[in-house]
């Protein structure tokens, strides 16, 4: 069976959730920052001489990362439910630091491009993990604000690298905003191993109940409900399996779909937008500008759609989030008036990441304790082969002087996410725990 959120037990429990959410927002905000880097630099690393990086190139490379973002994602959900959360974020968020120090040493491109992969597979398996970690301390009914606020820091990780491309890339070169990524390791991963609990429900499917036990007499709130027995308990294989079970097959490959479309459009236009702006006529300070906005927008977003998910759906909102990005992004590859098009740049990242993050929160709020790491991990893993497409194929369209096909072709895939989501079905009830039975998923968001 699953558990109920363990925040059920009261204020104690929501200033549990309060300190989960925070704790992992450090660790997001820090993964926001080291992805979004490479986009922030990559207009001064193609006019360094001394790289020799080609348009074509530069979208190789920032499928690298996503590639190991890819790898990160399908191993961390299923590794996170066999050795629990908090090991795996420490893990992941080691890994990415460290590969950003050898990013900012590199002396050439193969170099750059091994460590960013390297980096990939702690970004990848850190977010589904952090994602799990709070839906399962969400207080009852508010699990979609909470996964929404989470990601705000991932937006807020986008406008840090913005910054400090404009405040260190010109007096300190490109490779001094990859040196920033060794923060984490230095500040957030200590702040984790030190307080962030370890996930009641995993500790009580896993059979560790004197553990739960200690640890919710600590932060003295209920402990979930009985766990079952131990050869009731799924392993990794079958916690993958259920995602296949009971006729939910068919929904789980349209979400790797959609999630395949959602991370296209994030890591293509994150990746490519400075540029891409600066191929319309728009100055580099104006580009980057952009890509602050875009950010900016996304934290809104993220807080908007987490509300409105927990009253009307995660599905429905991603739904009508992708609709909007497409007309938002069509809209970009329009040259018009410098304030309308930082108007619609915000409004354009405001549906843009959120509409992915409801599409984690809907896989979320329709798993189970047992195997929501895998659901999340894998869905979000699938998707990461849009994530490898979307910046090579922003690539390939800047090398051939395209940017106007960019806006066109990304604004399509935001109508495909669209038809996607709703095949998965709508339909909004109330949130309710699936067991370990044969019942189908609940139909939440």
């Amino acid at each position: 069976m699953s558990y109920p959120p363990t925040s059920a037990a009261g204020s104690r429990g929501t200033a549990l959730a309060v300190l989960v959410v925070a704790l992992c927002w450090t660790v997001v905000l820090f993964d926001g920052l080291d992805l979004f880097i490479y986009g922030a630099v990559l207009p001064d690393m193609l006019d360094d001489p001394g790289l020799g990086l080609t348009p074509g190139r530069a979208g190789d490379l920032g499928s690298w990362a996503t590639f190991g973002m890819l790898l990160g994602a399908l191993s961390a959900g299923t590794v996170t439910d066999w050795i629990g959360r908090k090991k795996v974020i420490i893990g992941c968020t080691t890994v990415f630091s460290l590969a950003s120090a050898v990013c900012a040493m590199a002396p050439n491109l193969g170099v750059f491009g091994v460590a960013r992969f390297i980096a990939g597979v702690g970004l990848g398996g850190l977010l589904p993990t952090t994602i799990t970690l709070v839906a399962e301390y969400a207080p009852r009914g508010r699990g979609n604000l909470m996964i929404g606020l989470l990601m705000t820091a991932h937006q807020a990780g986008g406008i840090l690298a913005a910054l400090l491309g404009l405040w260190m890339v010109e007096p300190l070169g490109w490779r001094s905003v990859f040196w920033v990524g060794l923060a984490p390791l230095i500040v957030a991963v200590p702040l984790v191993a030190l307080h962030l609990p370890e996930s009641l429900g995993f500790l009580m499917a896993r059979g560790r109940t004197d553990e739960a036990r200690r640890l919710a007499e600590r932060y003295q709130v209920e402990l979930p409900a009985t766990a079952p027995e131990p050869a009731a308990r799924p392993d990794r294989r079958r916690a993958l399996a259920m995602l296949f079970s009971d006729g939910q097959w068919k929904k789980t490959i349209l979400f790797w779909c959609a999630s395949f479309g959602g991370l296209l459009l994030v890591y293509g236009v994150s990746t490519w937008l400075p540029t891409m702006m600066r191929g319309q006529g728009y100055e580099l300070g104006s580009a980057l500008a952009f890509l602050i906005v875009i950010n900016v927008g996304g934290i809104v977003g993220m807080l908007v759609a987490g509300r409105i998910a927990d009253r009307f759906g995660a599905a429905r909102v991603a739904a009508v989030w992708f609709g909007c990005t497409a007309i938002g992004i069509y809209l970009l590859g329009i040259h018009m008036p410098l304030a309308l098009t930082y108007v619609v740049v915000f409004l354009t990242g405001l549906w843009l990441f959120s509409a992915q993050t409801m599409v984690y929160a809907t896989v979320a709020g329709r798993s189970t304790t047992e195997n929501r790491a895998t659901a999340v991990g894998w869905t979000s893993g699938m998707g990461r082969f849009g994530a490898v497409f979307g910046p090579w194929l922003g690539g390939r369209l800047v090398a051939n002087g395209a940017e106007d096909w960019g806006f066109t072709v990304f604004a399509a895939t935001a109508l495909l996410a669209t038809v996607l989501i709703g095949l998965t079905g709508l339909r909004s009830v109330r949130q309710t725990p699936r067991s370990d039975s044969a019942e189908p998923l609940s139909t939440t968001g």
